[in-house]
């Protein structure tokens, strides 16, 4: 038996990263699973997001597993669409049990626009609330809400990491903080009916948000035209344990951790996968 046999998951910006990480692992743990991915660009966004090709390969990689998989395209900026790929899915398998509202975008561009601010709320906030408000009247007790939030949660106020990533930065920040106090309220309202509601926080992660030209800017502004090798040399900074950023597996364990049994009476936690980025930078407060 699996650690989810059974059970049925909808995870957003599944094409790839992350969510095709969580995608496998859940599916190899027993669970059916609805793939949900933009599969195009965002203006604001200067790296190439997912393809629709990208999205087939995950419900593949799911069906390789031997479960079956729901796969959509959809922009988890537009309520009515990501209500509509809920219902379908659930009509598909006839019922909802894990939510992991993962889908996220980080435009950091120094100088860049105001739109990339909102755009980056939009995504990185609105798109969690819309996965999830969508998804709740299908969950009953024992179901499990995972949202991806980040370490910028805990750095947004400390100004500790001497990036600078333009508005598109500032709305990831913003975000990924109110991420977090999202799922701390919304634990509460929903532990009297046993649905639980966690997040987790990992510091960089080996996708290709991270290896991008953005990205590499925005831990180098020293340089004009920063290449992988110069970023990587930074990418340690953030970490209290010395590595550049952990891997995609390394949260998809924690997300399975979350939305299986085991952690039936975990809620309203931040769980930090993040190679002690946070105590680093934050004080101790007893």
């Amino acid at each position: 038996m699996g650690r989810v046999e059974g059970k049925v998951a909808i995870i957003s910006g599944a094409a790839r990263g992350q969510g095709r990480s969580h995608a496998r692992l859940l599916a190899a743990e027993g669970a059916d699973i609805i793939a949900i991915d933009i599969c195009a660009d965002i203006e604001t966004n200067d790296y190439p997001l997912a393809r629709p090709e990208d999205l087939d390969e995950t419900a593949r990689l799911v069906e390789k597993e031997g479960r079956s998989a729901y796969a959509a395209i959809v922009d988890v900026r537009d309520r009515n669409a990501v209500a509509q790929a809920v219902d379908a899915g659930v009509a598909e398998f006839g019922k909802l049990d894990i939510v992991v509202a993962n889908a996220g975008i980080a435009p950091l561009t120094k100088g860049g626009p105001r739109q990339a601010f909102v755009d980056a709320v939009d995504v990185d906030l609105v798109g969690v609330l819309n996965l999830v408000h969508a998804s709740l009247k299908h969950l009953t007790a024992g179901a499990s809400i995972i949202a991806t939030g980040s370490l910028a949660a805990s750095l947004a106020s400390q100004n500790t990491s001497g990036m600078d990533a333009g508005p598109g930065g500032a709305g990831y920040g913003f975000a990924k903080q109110v991420v977090a106090h999202y799922v701390n309220n919304l634990a509460l309202q929903l532990a009297p009916e046993f649905i639980r509601v966690n997040a987790v926080h990992p510091t960089n992660v080996n996708t290709a948000m991270l290896h991008s030209a953005p990205m590499y800017a925005a831990f180098r502004p020293d340089l004009e035209n920063p290449t992988r090798e110069d970023a990587e040399l930074t990418f340690p900074f953030l970490n209290a344990m010395p590595v550049p950023y952990v891997e995609p597996e390394d949260i998809s364990e924690a997300v399975l951790y979350l939305a299986s049994d085991a952690a039936r009476y975990v809620t309203g936690q931040q769980l930090r996968i993040d190679a002690g980025g946070t105590i680093k930078a934050v004080a101790w407060s007893g």
